[in-house]
């Protein structure tokens, strides 16, 4: 009898890891006053498909005997994002509110920038989405609306590494002992 392979357990030290590669990363570009660099920040979004993949290419290995469906491939990164949503939800939390309580004022004036940089709008839009953005900027509303976002982004990046790390056997020949 084939022992069963508990998903959420076997891919949490992987979701743990992740989030704190997220938490150093963001910590470095914060320390380094880079924290609104964007460029940078797709530096880390390849950092965060390649360790998906490691990391679904692992628990494939290490736990179901080198054999994974899409599904299952898929979901390990779905439970490997939701570990680090959590993770980086509590960091960006104490971000916010304990280690620098003016980035919320820092994020606006880089919006307002930006907004005022794209050009065309009045000084009447520009003032309606910076009070819209005031308002969606509090650690309250950033932290649960940052696990939504890690959340589908991790599912994205599942989707097409699944493709690369899905490995099935054919049930008539493989057998999971050999």
């Amino acid at each position: 009898m084939e022992e069963k392979i508990n998903p959420w357990k076997a891919n949490l030290t992987s979701g743990l890891i992740l989030g704190l590669a997220s938490v150093i990363f963001t910590l470095l570009l914060w320390i380094l006053d880079l924290y609104f660099n964007k460029g940078l920040s797709y530096i880390f979004i390849l950092i965060s498909v390649f360790l998906i993949y490691y990391f679904i290419k692992s628990y494939r290995d290490n736990y179901l005997h080198g054999r994974i469906t899409y599904g299952q491939s898929l979901g390990a990164g779905v439970i490997i994002s939701i570990y680090y949503a959590l993770v980086t939800a509590v960091f960006t939390y104490i971000l916010f509110v304990y280690i620098d309580p003016g980035l919320v004022e820092k994020s606006l004036a880089k919006a307002e920038e930006q907004l005022i940089a794209r050009g065309g709008l009045s000084e009447d839009a520009i003032a309606q989405a910076m009070s819209m953005q005031e308002k969606l900027m509090s650690p309250a509303i950033v932290a649960p609306l940052s696990i939504l976002g890690s959340v589908f982004f991790g599912t994205l990046a599942s989707l097409l590494v699944s493709i690369f790390t899905r490995k099935e056997g054919n049930p008539l020949i493989d057998s999971p002992e050999n």
